[in-house]
């Protein structure tokens, strides 16, 4: 019986498809697919790109500084138009002015804080009036020439029919619309920080919450129905943190915890309305994001040991205290300082007709440690890597 039930979905699978190997690349996932054990270092092939992708836009949350900053320079750098969403731009403070200082039609930044739900209206707003659907100007003139049946006409029609034929097919359509349409959505506004749970006040825990899982769901149902009528792509930025715990991180684990179900469960949703969601894993990238510099990790302890209950810092003491930051201080050395593999991920999930389900931009280190915490008996994954 359980032979059977195994054998059936198999079924529907060609072994023809499998591709597991491309000698140029490295190893490959099935088409489709994403793998646990695709290349973790290696980027994705965007061999094969989307149509037009000069008339597709992408709203990029989080583009003051780090990834989305200098995602937003490399996705205008191959043509796409882009939505900048950046948190300080009413201050007159982080990356804004560089990218208003690109003086391009297709670079646009725009206030945005994640937390705030009518600044995402207004994004939402301005992203709406921004949009030019493009198919508008071919669709209304093949639609235009609908009453007149004369020979020219129809000459006019045939020859729309060849040069623009998606604009012709919506322009038949009985539901045919012109509404703004969005391409992608790229969340990736995020912060973080680090304490034992006992050393963590929920002040913190709430405010790490409201950017990194609220925040993407409140920016994600905002702008989806123009991601719908574009078919178009959801792209969060998880981490494999989102996939593995680890000490004096619970806040940030569990909001990136919660991107991962949020990402999954929207996927099984839009799966019939043709939007691709798509999660993006970045190992440790704090040494190339300034997430924590040595003064913001000293500033984060200060404040933690201040409001600390007596009964805690009576417990623990001083001494443990210290040498659990002296751990994340050498955590956030030990970082990554090139952002390519994941500026390079995020691309392939705007730009690939079949993006990959999950990406995993890290090391060897880290990818091997998140395969063993997800796959082995915790037993053994605790032993090995926490104990």
């Amino acid at each position: 019986m359980l032979a059977t039930r195994v054998s059936r979905p198999l079924s529907r699978f060609s072994v023809r498809t499998l591709k597991f190997m491309d000698m140029r690349n490295g190893p490959r996932p099935m088409r489709g697919f994403s793998f646990p054990f695709s290349t973790p270092s290696s980027s994705p092939s965007s061999v094969n790109e989307v149509e037009e992708i000069g008339k597709r836009s992408v709203l990029i949350t989080g583009c003051d500084s780090g990834f989305g900053f200098s995602l937003a320079k490399h996705l205008h750098s191959k043509g796409f138009i882009v939505f900048a969403g950046c948190l300080q731009k009413d201050k007159g403070e982080g990356g804004y002015k560089d990218l208003d200082a690109m003086n391009s039609n297709r670079m646009r930044t725009v206030q945005l804080n994640v937390c705030d739900g009518k600044e995402v209206e207004r994004a939402v707003e301005y992203v709406n009036t921004s949009l030019d659907d493009p198919d508008r100007e071919a669709a209304e003139a093949w639609r235009d020439l609908i009453p007149f049946p004369h020979a020219h006409a129809l000459l006019c029609q045939q020859w729309l029919c060849t040069v623009h034929p998606r604009a012709v097919v919506r322009a038949r359509s009985e539901e045919w619309r012109l509404e703004p349409r969005l391409w992608g959505l790229v969340n990736n506004a995020g912060v973080s920080t680090f304490g034992e749970v006992e050393f963590t006040s929920m002040d913190t825990y709430m405010e790490v919450a409201e950017v990194n899982l609220w925040g993407t769901v409140r920016t994600t149902k905002a702008f989806l129905p123009l991601i719908r009528r574009a078919k178009g792509r959801v792209v969060n930025i998880s981490s494999m943190m989102g996939r593995m715990g680890s000490p004096a991180r619970s806040p940030y684990c569990i909001t990136k915890f919660g991107v991962e179900a949020f990402s999954d469960c929207l996927r099984y949703e839009m799966h019939s309305q043709g939007v691709k969601v798509c999660i993006v894993e970045p190992g440790n990238f704090i040494a190339a994001t300034s997430l924590y510099s040595p003064e913001r990790i000293k500033a984060i302890a200060d404040k933690m040991w201040e409001e600390l209950p007596e009964v805690v810092r009576n417990d623990y003491g001083r001494e443990y205290f210290d040498e659990q930051v002296s751990k994340m201080e050498t955590y956030c050395n030990s970082g990554s300082v090139d952002t390519s593999p994941v500026i390079d991920s995020i691309f392939h999930a705007l730009s690939s007709p079949t993006p990959y389900t999950r990406y995993h931009p890290m090391d060897y280190y880290w990818w091997v440690r998140m395969q063993i915490m997800t796959h082995m008996p915790a037993a053994i994954a605790d032993r090995l890597y926490v104990y």
